[in-house]
């Protein structure tokens, strides 16, 4: 009976310090170390909160610029990519009809010109940015619905091109919704067209 208590004893210690104290030591490094102080990155936009800087949504229309395709449909509660193998002739179909698609926003643009990212879905399927590249190609498109210059868009995409970290690790990028926001408050678009906002 005394070796049955103090089992007892220490199978309940052990809940505690794991249950409770791992979680509170995670807390507290996440707060000291992660990024944002452990809470989420949100971006706001007069005072709303229009997305988190860190999840992409599915932008559509045609003055927007758009993200990398999701296997999820962008749902947070369920990131996970298509497991499809590059191989796999229903995969192969998908990409086709992406790239079509593109095309058809793009038509200024050549089979060969339109970025893999564009139409390949991260393994997340939740990727928030895209290369500078995968930008300046929607540029042209993004200028001629909101009647802007390109070279105006193109001056945006690359004040908002964010530099590996410690300029070592990492690589250039676009976060999707931050040049979504920018693009708003340069011109904003017309009241129909801003559904995803």
């Amino acid at each position: 009976m005394k070796t049955f208590w103090k089992s007892i004893k220490i199978t309940l210690a052990f809940c505690a310090l794991l249950g409770v104290g791992y979680v509170l030591i995670l807390w507290g490094v996440g707060s000291i170390a992660g990024p944002n102080g452990g809470r989420a990155a949100v971006v706001t936009e007069n005072g709303r909160i229009v997305g988190a800087a860190n999840v992409g949504q599915s932008f559509t229309k045609a003055t927007y610029f758009w993200g990398r395709p999701s296997a999820v449909e962008y749902n947070g509660s369920g990131s996970g990519g298509s497991n499809k193998a590059t191989t796999n002739p229903e995969y192969l179909d998908e990409v086709k009809a992406r790239i079509d698609t593109f095309l058809t926003f793009h038509p200024y643009l050549l089979r060969q010109d339109v970025p893999s990212e564009m139409v390949t879905a991260s393994g997340s399927g939740l990727d928030p940015d895209i290369s500078p590249a995968g930008a300046y190609v929607q540029a042209r498109r993004v200028a001629e619905a909101r009647g802007l210059s390109e070279q105006t868009v193109r001056e945006l995409i690359r004040q908002t091109i964010q530099k590996p970290w410690l300029g070592l690790f990492g690589t250039e990028k676009v976060n999707v919704l931050q040049l979504n926001v920018a693009l708003d408050r340069l011109k904003p678009a017309a009241a129909s067209e801003t559904g995803a906002l």
